[in-house]
């Protein structure tokens, strides 16, 4: 990548009605296609959806929703955010994807990951005992599909290939990254199977994520292999004011960052933790200067190649769209002229 590229994640949050309730999954749906709209408009390079198997989140098929998005928009890159690839099957996602490129016109992207929660494990069927050679097997398998060449292929956890084909195949290649959330083992593993580096940055500060850069740019030096692209995601929401922003986005992470913290153990949320993550940590919230500002902090803290924001707050949707607006229209273009 000659510059940096800006981005958008959504994990397809079911977001709340004027009423407070939940809105239903398939308007969620289709409001996550107009979000991809907007941001192609805007002149966004990427937009991320991601993968999960629960009640609170909308979008379990990446591919299909990325699949509409591409019907409506002309530029913009599509890509998953992440596909779990250790309860799907390689040989599907290679050939969803290639299908994918070619709806899009070679837009398509794979940010394969094993995600942030494990009810795809028991959904289709796979034992969380082996959780570690499940992902290792199935990178190595997707690696070699990539290539779009013949591929022999022996493991435990499908069955084997000897000399096979896939397809369809596609016009020049589908750009993949590994998601990771800061395992060293997991950095050297993308590596050594050639992806590009997504940094999952949803807590504390940015620089903690350095090390792992120079990890991954020291593995591929070791290896005698090209240098793939890095990019890190980030939680966050713009609005017109600092105050408004906090305003909108307070109550609904804290919503969210009770309910994790009880299905995961963490301690409850302490007072300030919220206004400690915006000024401090991962999450992105504020006005267009303040987000522009603490995203050129990160940009100059982190040698990257694009930067995603993740915008999917537990919001309303009008607040999410107007976030993208402010996002594709003043925050990038206040990052770009404060990073020239």
């Amino acid at each position: 990548m000659s510059e940096i590229e800006f981005g958008l994640d959504t994990f397809g949050g079911v977001t709340p009605d004027a009423q407070g309730e939940p809105v239903p999954h398939p308007q969620v749906i289709r409001d996550l296609i107009d979000d991809a709209v907007v941001a192609d408009e805007t002149g966004l390079d990427f937009f991320g959806v991601g993968e999960h198997h629960r009640p609170d989140f909308a979008v379990s098929s990446p591919e299909m929703v990325l699949a509409a998005i591409a019907s409506r928009t002309e530029r913009i890159r599509l890509g998953s955010a992440v596909t779990v690839l250790s309860s799907d099957d390689p040989v599907r996602v290679y050939e969803r994807f290639a299908t994918l490129d070619a709806v899009s016109n070679g837009r398509a992207e794979i940010v394969a990951g094993r995600g942030s929660f494990i009810e795809s494990f028991p959904l289709f069927g796979y034992d969380l005992h082996d959780y570690e050679v499940l992902f290792e097997e199935k990178l190595a398998l997707l690696s070699a599909l990539l290539t779009e060449e013949p591929v022999t292929w022996q493991g435990t956890t499908r069955a084997s290939l000897t000399d096979q084909r896939v397809y369809p195949t596609t016009e020049k290649g589908i750009t993949a990254w590994v998601g990771v959330g800061g395992s060293p083992e997991s950095v050297v593993r993308t590596a050594r199977y050639g992806f590009g580096l997504f940094l999952a940055i949803i807590g504390g500060p940015a620089t903690r994520f350095a090390p792992y850069i120079a990890l991954f740019e020291r593995a591929q030096d070791q290896l005698e292999i090209a240098h793939r692209p890095i990019a890190v995601h980030s939680p966050g929401l713009v609005a017109e004011t600092d105050e408004r922003a906090r305003e909108i986005v307070h109550d609904g992470w804290l919503a969210m960052r009770t309910q994790m913290g009880k299905e995961r153990g963490w301690a409850p949320p302490r007072p300030g933790d919220f206004e400690n993550e915006i000024e401090e940590g991962a999450l992105y919230v504020g006005g267009p200067e303040t987000v522009a500002r603490k995203i050129v902090r990160t940009l100059q803290t982190l040698k990257v190649d694009r930067f995603d924001f993740k915008f999917d707050q537990p919001v309303p949707h009008a607040d999410q769209l107007h976030s993208i607006e402010l996002y594709g229209q003043k925050v990038v273009p206040m990052v770009k002229d404060m990073l020239s």
